[in-house]
């Protein structure tokens, strides 16, 4: 009887601890937008780009009535206002160079795919300096964790823009990544990702096929995020880039309103669903900067743009200190970040480059 009850205890003592294991993981979602500027994010409008005739488009009034305010509290607010009600109070948000805290591309290109490598492999490869850049040779985060017991085969990922295969580098990561205007056959099985799909064929393409517009990535992912439950997932939009390089800033701002919202709907979601709820890390941040020393160089980014190595960054949910607004000095690179993601769900992630 003694060796039958040792037994017992010794098969509920590896039930504890695997439920305990278990406890541990952490669902992760990283969400971006393509080259939104940190001075918009801190400050709302800026009144001084408007001032040119050529940044308008017909619209500055209406612009200045939806998105101005007396200072830039107000205009920020009212520009994202789940951003400063939610994660300023829930969680952290970094990259107000005015107040100290400085958050930089390491990578010295200032552009989209390195950026983007930055982010998801948590490194610099220098190699790694054009847009039409291979699949790429480094392995990302969710590549990593998609080894890992708890994400295995529950890691997706959706994009705006057409190079996400190959900066995820689809063949050799294992999981699904959707980019610009192309939805695989699989997600497609899903009937109303398929309605979403085929709408976004016979829609006017404004970016060209190799950018859909965020509106699709936003119906896509959530339909995916709310039917199949991923353990991880990585969700990007680019409609604050393109209307950029077009010049038009009421439409960039009202680009990154909506951003603003799809973050809103996601954190609704995910702290109710009983599946994400106290356990979702989110990460959210931009690719590059912009130019902003010379107002005329807003729309473009790159090495001899001096602003466009700036960017931001924000944190919620599980783990993740509510600290607000950061207000002290520091200094916080772009690779840095999955890492901190990383950190907090005790996963120990290094990326590998493979020839």
């Amino acid at each position: 009887m003694k060796t039958s009850l040792s037994f017992l205890f010794f098969i509920l003592s590896l039930t504890n601890i695997s439920f305990a294991q278990s406890d541990n993981d952490k669902k992760i979602i990283v969400i971006t937008t393509d080259g939104l500027r940190w001075q918009d994010v801190f400050n709302g409008l800026d009144a001084d780009i408007l001032k040119y005739k050529p940044f308008q488009h017909g619209d500055s009034t209406l612009a200045v009535n939806e998105f101005g305010g007396l200072n830039a509290d107000e205009k920020r607010k009212k520009l994202m206002p789940f951003f400063w009600s939610t994660i300023a109070e829930k969680g952290q948000i970094h990259g107000n160079r005015k107040l100290g805290s400085l958050v930089d591309n390491a990578n010295p290109y200032w552009f989209s795919y390195p950026g983007y490598s930055e982010i998801l492999t948590g490194q610099v490869d220098t190699a790694i300096n054009s847009n039409e850049y291979m699949p790429n040779p480094n392995t990302n985060f969710f590549e990593y964790i998609n080894t890992l017991p708890f994400y295995k085969n529950k890691v997706a990922s959706f994009g705006s823009w057409g190079a996400f295969k190959r900066i995820l580098n689809e063949k050799r990561s294992g999981f699904t990544v959707m980019n610009a205007n192309e939805v695989d056959k699989d997600l497609q099985k899903d009937p109303q990702i398929k309605f979403i799909a085929d709408i976004m064929k016979d829609t006017y393409q404004p970016f060209g096929s190799e950018e859909t517009q965020d509106g699709f990535i936003k119906y896509i992912s959530l339909q995916y995020l709310k039917t199949k439950k991923p353990n991880a997932m990585y969700i990007s939009f680019g409609d604050t880039d393109e209307l950029a390089h077009a010049g038009n800033y009421p439409e960039y701002l009202k680009a990154a309103n909506r951003f603003d919202e799809f973050l809103k709907s996601i954190y609704d979601f995910v702290n109710t669903d009983p599946a994400y709820k106290g356990n979702t890390i989110i990460l959210i941040t931009t690719d590059h900067g912009r130019g902003d020393t010379v107002k005329t160089q807003w729309t473009s980014h790159g090495q001899k743009i001096s602003d466009s190595h700036q960017i931001w960054y924000a944190m919620i949910g599980a783990g993740v200190e509510p600290l607000g607004e950061i207000k002290t000095n520091e200094q916080v690179y772009q690779k840095d970040l999955i890492h901190k993601v990383a950190k907090i769900g005790n996963i120990n992630f290094a990326s590998q480059k493979i020839k």
